[in-house]
């Protein structure tokens, strides 16, 4: 008898998806800001939250995903889990990174700043 181990590469590719669609709902995201943020279209960002499309590993919107997902975990962790205070460091004007964090998310570049910047600050505690 043998057992068949599941696709682990499917496995990780619902549990990133849904993770992303999570991270989107908590941070009341529109499906045109969802969608900048990973490269995708409006249209797709819109079937991702409905389940009707996965984040494969090899693309971009994958790797975009994960630093999303990396960004709610650190904000998360900073914030004390408080939903309502991550969303309002989100939307404030940041003197240090130049702008609001949920408008620099919108490119790859300032997706990575805004993480590395809340990385960095959780380190210092």
């Amino acid at each position: 008898m043998t057992v068949t181990q599941p696709d682990r590469n499917a496995d990780e590719c619902r549990v990133l998806t849904e993770a992303v669609s999570r991270v989107a709902t908590l941070w009341k995201l529109t499906n045109d800001q969802l969608g900048a943020v990973l490269g995708l279209s409006p249209a797709t960002a819109s079937r991702l939250r409905a389940g009707s499309f996965t984040l494969e590993p090899a693309s971009k919107a994958f790797e975009l995903g994960q630093y999303l997902v990396r960004l709610f975990r650190s904000l998360d962790a900073m914030m004390g889990s408080d939903d309502a205070g991550s969303m309002a460091w989100l939307r404030t004007s940041n003197l240090d990174l130049g702008g609001r964090p949920i408008d620099l998310i919108r490119t790859i570049r300032g997706l990575s700043d805004v993480t590395d910047y809340v990385d960095d600050f959780r380190a210092q505690v």
